[in-house]
């Protein structure tokens, strides 16, 4: 731990108030004809005020030093605010406690300073053992240096709780990037699944045209052997890359084909009432506008959706799901009474992927409470016709 705070606890303007309030207290203890301030003590208390200005470089030997500068101001016969000066070595020691967590280094500091104090106490013109005199001592002494460890302490937990909220925010953006990463992991898989049932299929077409071209000029059945031979290839690539990306590890979603999502929406309709929820479906059975990755997108929304009311919602209510031809695609909308409804808790890392994916499909989703329902609505592109499988 270093001695002192790297940034300055006091901005310029306050560390440089003692240039201006030093004279101002001297210029008001001077009455005509009764007292005037020495020249000593504007010049030890100027020079308080100047070494003050160091405090936040030096702020233990800047302590040392006003408190020996005090020691003159202490034993004179000062009188009105000018007897005022020498306490800005309290200051000084407050400032040292308050931006070192070194013990000898307060101690030192405290030291100083209960020397000029108790020196100024012995010189002075009244009884110098008294219980009012360490009654004093101990005030002029301790309510500095406490006061500094209180000032240390409420920093201190300011750059606490500082650093816990900059941890708590790179836990969450970190977990919202392995979230959409598994979601693009997942989509990948579906995507080489269909790729290599097409694949398939192409082998399969070209082995039948080449039977049926059999006697073919043979320029014919070469290129046709040629791209067999490419597609069977690029076939047992896709496959092997299947293998790595089946990896569980990479995600728990099970692949489905696009054909059957239907099905599997009410599928996960069933398995919601099956839990104890009141599900009331209305679900458009007709997908044909949307592309493979627009079924299975509306799927893994509708599954995500049901498993946060299952997780969530409060089971007397009553569970929405609406999928329907809306503005060109296909909307979808899950709404339940949420006991996190106000509170917005059921924003998870699984609701975060579903909108990577929706992202990836080039629709919208819009997610968030509303007169303590939570609302969770998707729009999803149709696809042009030729692009529909």
């Amino acid at each position: 731990m270093s001695e002192t705070r790297p940034n300055r606890v006091l901005p310029p303007l306050v560390r440089g108030l003692p240039l201006v309030l030093v004279p101002l207290l001297l210029l008001a203890s001077n009455f005509p004809g009764e007292h005037q301030v020495p020249p000593w003590y504007w010049l030890a208390g100027m020079a308080s005020a100047v070494v003050f200005l160091f405090g936040g470089r030096w702020p233990v030997p800047v302590s040392l030093t006003l408190s020996v500068l005090a020691v003159p101001m202490f034993v004179a016969d000062a009188w009105g605010l000018s007897s005022l000066v020498p306490y800005l070595g309290a200051v000084g020691l407050t400032e040292v406690a308050m931006r070192t967590h070194r013990t000898a280094s307060v101690a030192t500091a405290a030291v100083g300073w209960a020397a000029a104090v108790l020196v100024g106490l012995a010189g002075g013109h009244t009884a110098f053992w008294r219980a009012a005199t360490v009654v004093e001592a101990a005030a002029v002494v301790a309510l500095p240096l406490l006061l500094g460890l209180y000032l240390r302490a409420q920093r201190d937990l300011a750059a606490t709780y500082r650093a816990r909220a900059a941890e708590a925010e790179a836990r969450r953006v970190d977990d919202a990037a392995r979230a959409r990463a598994g979601e693009r992991s997942a989509l990948a898989r579906e995507l080489h699944d269909l790729v290599a049932h097409h694949m398939a299929s192409i082998v399969l077409r070209i082995g039948v045209a080449q039977h049926v071209v059999a006697d073919a000029d043979p320029r014919v059945r070469g290129v046709l052997d040629d791209v067999h031979a490419t597609a069977s290839g690029a076939l047992s690539d896709i496959r092997r890359l299947l293998v790595a990306l089946r990896d569980p590890d990479l995600g728990e979603v099970a692949l489905v084909d696009a054909d059957g999502v239907p099905a599997e929406i009410g599928a996960a309709v069933e398995r919601t009432r099956a839990a104890g929820f009141t599900v009331a479906a209305e679900l458009d059975p007709d997908l044909g506008d949307l592309d493979t990755i627009g079924r299975l997108t509306l799927l893994r929304v509708v599954q995500e959706s049901l498993t946060n009311a299952m997780k969530h919602a409060d089971p007397s209510g009553v569970v929405t799901v609406t999928v329907a031809r809306r503005d060109g695609g296909v909307d979808v909308h899950i709404a339940n009474r949420s006991r996190d409804a106000e509170s917005g808790s059921g924003l998870g890392l699984g609701l975060v992927g579903m909108a990577e994916r929706v992202a990836l499909a080039g629709g919208t989703l819009d997610i968030g409470a509303a007169e303590g329902n939570w609302h969770v609505r998707a729009w999803l592109p149709a696809a042009k016709p030729e692009e529909v499988r």
